[in-house]
């Protein structure tokens, strides 16, 4: 066998039907179309078309709504951080990237530790959001708590910022530093005129 001599398999390469070549070939005249209507058209389309009368999705009202800025806050119990720290997967800390290092988290999802089940493992967990009883559960073993104001996308951006500082530092604080240092700025380019 040669490249040559390959042929396709019988029967699974038709010839073109050849329309509009007169009444003889059975396909002439209207070349299968019909008699005029829409369908006889080019760029005749079904998608959402109910024959000109007013189409479904336009008679049905609306209703719902999906907020443009929506946060995806994900849950997680102590009893999976129990689990994981059992099974050797984290170790006493667990800062937001390590997160989404595991693929817990995306870069622009929210983080909440939430307290069913128990907690023995001492593991200082870092996350946007945390219930009474998961924050008792992880102090009570040993463990601290750290609140991030930031997603992991977000940390990224801040350069020449520490990620763990990028992600726990309340904007409030962050936008109060570039002040005083803006002030700071103008006040030692006023001396050095003087």
């Amino acid at each position: 066998m040669n490249l040559h001599t390959l042929t396709p398999a019988k029967g699974s390469r038709k010839p073109k039907k050849r329309v509009g070549r007169g009444p003889g070939s059975g396909n002439g005249t209207t070349a299968g179309r019909g008699n005029k209507g829409h369908q006889a058209r080019s760029g005749y389309t079904t998608k959402n078309f109910e024959g000109g009368q007013m189409p479904l999705y336009r008679q049905l009202p609306k209703f719902g709504f999906t907020p443009p800025n929506r946060k995806t806050v994900i849950g997680i119990n102590v009893s999976q951080l129990e689990a994981w720290a059992k099974s050797g997967k984290i170790g006493s800390d667990m800062p937001l990237d390590a997160f989404n290092k595991l693929g817990v988290i995306g870069k622009t999802e929210y983080l909440k530790i939430l307290g069913e089940g128990e907690l023995t493992a001492k593991i200082n967990v870092t996350a946007h959001a945390f219930s009474e009883t998961a924050k008792e559960k992880i102090e009570k073993a040993g463990g601290s708590v750290t609140v991030a104001y930031r997603t992991v996308a977000e940390a990224n951006t801040m350069k020449n910022v520490e990620f763990a500082k990028a992600v726990s530092t309340p904007k409030k604080l962050v936008d109060e530093h570039k002040k005083a240092v803006k002030a700071q700025k103008k006040a030692s380019a006023k001396t050095v005129k003087k």
